[in-house]
């Protein structure tokens, strides 16, 4: 039964490519190859960026992001856009695999999340990202990333007794997903990622959620909330310029293989291998930002206010002991 499950999930997996893959060729035809020429550099970094997406609570726009603005300086608005434009393709590949292997995830806590989502999205979108300078919105992506690498560091540390299903949704669990999903939300609509990195810590910090089921819930989260954030580009704001298009389509067809395959290899790895890789692409991130970005007042101001925001919030959650097993209690 198990092998005739894998083979579907490979057989589905594996279609869905190949369409797209098909539907690429006749677009981009006869030039399917100078597209890739002429922006290598964006194919290369969603090699890694569509297999991390699929194996991680990171999505792929958690490496797009970081590399487009600061290595290849394409502008913020233009980075996010095309973080959520390829998630819609990479993040649903993943996810059609994730539902074929029938690997666990919360459809509670997707719902209400990506609930919530919709609502943040559009604020992030519409009413602050214009009012955000590009540094600001580099260095909360930052910001969200150290607190995703203080949530990995906390779980490596002390005996923690996971549960692998939510607790029963009362209406206080519904305020926290809702919440989660707004804020989350939002900083997806400025950088084009963030409310799976948020919700993967909350699931895993404070509902003590094991990482396995947390992070293809969060998968799955950033597909729904990436569709939505481009939808929102095409009915809200002018839809997709060219120069975004074109990284798009250079990018297409690798991560449409990638991300499954990150999927399956979440699926084959250890959890503590997933998680030190996360800290070292993440502490790479840090540097990059140091090193890269010029700090003035406000900058440092606003740097040193989210980051101290999000780690006591982070730690809140770790500490708090409302969902944590019985026995898990005695021992803190």
């Amino acid at each position: 039964m198990l092998n005739k499950v894998k083979s579907s999930s490979y057989i589905v997996s594996l279609l869905f490519a190949i369409a797209v893959w098909c539907g690429w060729l006749f677009y981009t035809y006869p030039g399917s190859w100078a597209v890739i020429q002429s922006h290598w550099q964006v194919s290369v970094t969603m090699v890694f960026g569509s297999i991390i997406a699929g194996a991680t609570s990171e999505g792929g726009g958690a490496i797009a992001f970081p590399v487009f603005t600061k290595v290849l300086q394409i502008p913020p608005a233009d980075a996010k856009v095309f973080s959520l434009a390829i998630q819609s393709v990479g993040m649903v590949a993943a996810s059609i695999a994730i539902i074929m292997m029938r690997i666990k995830v919360l459809w509670r806590v997707i719902f209400w999340v990506s609930l919530g989502g919709g609502a943040g999205l559009a604020i992030g979108s519409i009413l602050l990202s214009p009012l955000l300078a590009a540094d600001i919105i580099r260095m909360l992506f930052t910001v969200m990333a150290v607190s995703l690498a203080f949530t990995l560091i906390r779980l490596s540390t002390g005996l923690r007794l996971n549960h692998r299903a939510m607790p029963e949704i009362t209406l206080r669990e519904t305020v926290i997903l809702l919440t989660v999903g707004v804020i989350g939300g939002m900083v997806s609509g400025l950088v084009g990622s963030g409310i799976d990195m948020l919700c993967f810590s909350v699931l895993v910090l404070l509902f003590r959620i094991s990482e396995s089921i947390a992070t293809p819930t969060s998968v799955i989260l950033m597909a729904i909330n990436s569709v939505f954030g481009v939808l929102l580009q095409f009915f809200i704001f002018d839809g997709i310029n060219e120069q975004v298009q074109a990284y798009w389509l250079a990018a297409v067809p690798i991560v449409v293989v990638g991300a499954p395959l990150g999927a399956y290899f979440c699926s084959r790895m250890h959890h503590l291998h997933i998680r030190y890789l996360l800290i070292a692409l993440i502490s790479i991130e840090l540097m990059t930002s140091l090193w890269l970005l010029t700090f003035n007042a406000s900058l440092i101001i606003f740097s040193i206010s989210m980051l101290v925001f999000f780690l006591v919030v982070m730690i809140s959650m770790s500490r708090a002991q409302c969902y944590a097993r019985s026995s898990e209690q005695e021992r803190v």
